[in-house]
């Protein structure tokens, strides 16, 4: 075990202008586990180095009770979307949780026997990415039910990124449990003390938290993924062109589901003819995408520098009003269930967008709601 530890904490002084992710700090939280009942908020990306946060902790005696799966599962395998089911992790014995699907949030049995729940998941920066939903149950049950809450933190790739609707609570759902704009600029060890902090939570000044922070991370550091974050999000620029293109999920446009390139092209069979083109088809990360087979027409956003989205202080709000403006049939551009709305958290947004209101228009009613967030945010940073 000594071992273990004295080899990372040698890789880090090798290597000390490189971000060290709380979970390869397990000098600073391995006796906060030890002898504990431990739950794991956890998928994929919970790596400690090549290995799973899971199997390393259990190979150093740490005792995995429970693990809880969010969306995509807890290997990450699982498609957009797809209700996760409970069971049994082969490597530990530790039962299997789902988090995604009818329930979202644990109950009493659930967590009984538990000391501790650790959470570790890689995020991308924006209040529709369902993990930080995922969070925010799991630390209200918590709070309900006597257990402590880890955070291993992880660096926001959108941390520079503040920009957005702030969530209007009436349009609170499963991508939006909490009043954010649509890229917030947190990491989810700042959220967990936010959430905290501003009572956001049922019974939150009673939540034990404990966050392990980053090293040599900044919010406007560049960090490029180890391992991609979701099925549909496979590389950095797709991560970086999320917060903007993410909103077309809210119309009847293809953002690449079903390609080789999701969420870095926009398309739809009604669109201009002389326009860039792509099918959809069915992939392991895709079972039913939008537009299956057609050939849609539309934009390519893969020649964006990554530069210049680092460089970006807002989201690209004009791609979303520029395709609407261009688009032919604009009676069925919007989704019928009125999905964007939840996405942009407000029926504004989309109002806005068919009645012809300019970008800057659009901008200035969210204004004074997103400074007023900024204000919020600034008390809970932990990074520079």
């Amino acid at each position: 075990m000594l071992g273990l530890f004295a080899t990372i904490a040698q890789i880090n002084a090798q290597t000390e202008s490189a971000v060290v992710v709380g979970a390869e700090r397990i000098e600073a939280y391995f006796p906060f586990l030890k002898d504990k009942q431990v739950g794991f908020v956890v998928n994929h990306t919970s790596l400690v180095g090549r290995r799973h946060l899971v199997d390393t902790l259990h190979d150093l005696g740490v005792c995995v009770a429970k693990i809880f799966a969010p969306e995509h599962g807890f290997r990450g395998e699982v498609d957009a979307g797809e209700e996760i089911v409970d069971g049994i992790d082969r490597r530990t014995d530790a039962s299997i949780y789902s988090l995604y699907g009818r329930r979202k949030k644990p109950n009493f049995q659930d967590l009984e026997g538990l000391d501790v729940v650790v959470f570790d998941i890689q995020d991308v920066g924006t209040r529709f990415y369902t993990y930080i939903s995922t969070m925010y149950y799991v630390m209200e049950a918590c709070a309900e039910n006597g257990v402590a809450f880890l955070v291993l933190d992880r660096p926001n790739p959108n941390g520079h990124l503040i920009d957005g609707p702030v969530l209007d609570m009436r349009f609170s759902s499963f991508v939006g449990v909490a009043p954010l704009p649509v890229a917030h600029g947190c990491t989810v060890g700042e959220l967990a003390g936010l959430f905290k902090g501003e009572c956001w939570i049922n019974k939150g000044s009673d939540l034990k938290l404990h966050i392990v922070p980053c090293l040599h991370y900044h919010h406007h550091r560049p960090y490029e993924l180890p391992v991609k974050p979701s099925p549909n999000l496979p590389s950095l620029r797709a991560v970086l062109l999320y917060p903007s293109l993410c909103l077309f999920e809210g119309s009847t446009c293809s953002v690449g589901r079903g390609t080789d390139w999701p969420f870095e092209v926009v398309g739809h069979p009604d669109f201009g003819c002389n326009s860039f083109t792509f099918i959809p088809q069915r992939n392991a990360g895709n079972k039913n995408p939008l537009h299956e087979n057609w050939v849609c027409k539309g934009w390519d956003f893969r020649q964006v520098s990554l530069d210049s989205l680092y460089q970006s202080s807002t989201i690209r709000l004009d791609w979303l009003l520029d395709f609407y403006e261009k688009f032919p049939n604009k009676p069925v551009f919007f989704r019928t269930d009125k999905y964007l709305d939840l996405l942009a958290g407000t029926d504004q947004l989309r109002k806005q967008i068919s009645d012809g209101c300019s970008e800057a228009e659009i901008r200035y009613t969210w204004a004074n709601d997103l400074l007023a967030f900024k204000a919020i945010r600034s008390n809970y940073l932990l990074y520079p």
